[in-house]
């Protein structure tokens, strides 16, 4: 179990499934209610939840052992992620959640490009295949016949 619990695969698999969870829940919860408040409270679960998880697994750091460095990238990371749920929300309030999911996760290939762009990381020609693969893969799911 616990070589499990430290296999990123395992956390990878866990998150995409959760995110399709996500992708459900929130196409059931937005239907009446403004994409933004739907966000807002999302964000209110989520806080609490991870303070908890904090808590309870004793994990709490004091704020000024954390560089200004990273302060500085989490705080974009956070900026980021707030613009992409709102946009995932209002995308969900508007089309359909199996084409949403979908164009959403052409993150993949945006991560992919960023990370050798930005982080001077390299891919394998296989690497590049899957993410043309995943992106031709996209515009197929989205394509509405």
């Amino acid at each position: 179990m616990k070589a499990l619990a430290e296999s990123w695969t395992f956390w990878a698999l866990s998150s995409a499934g959760f995110a399709a969870l996500t992708a459900i829940f929130a196409k059931a919860g937005v239907e009446n209610v403004n994409s933004d408040f739907a966000t807002f409270i999302r964000t209110i679960v989520i806080v609490l939840v991870l303070g908890c998880l904090l808590v309870g697994t004793q994990q709490w750091q004091p704020p000024g052992s954390i560089a200004a460095r990273t302060y500085l990238f989490l705080i974009l990371s956070g900026l980021a992620t707030g613009a992409s749920w709102l946009c995932y929300f209002r995308a969900l309030k508007l089309g359909d959640a199996a084409r949403v999911a979908p164009v959403d996760k052409l993150s993949v290939v945006l991560v992919a490009l960023f990370g050798v762009i930005f982080l001077g990381e390299r891919l394998a020609a296989v690497n590049w295949i899957g993410v043309v693969l995943i992106t031709l893969g996209v515009v197929l799911v989205a394509y509405r016949a």
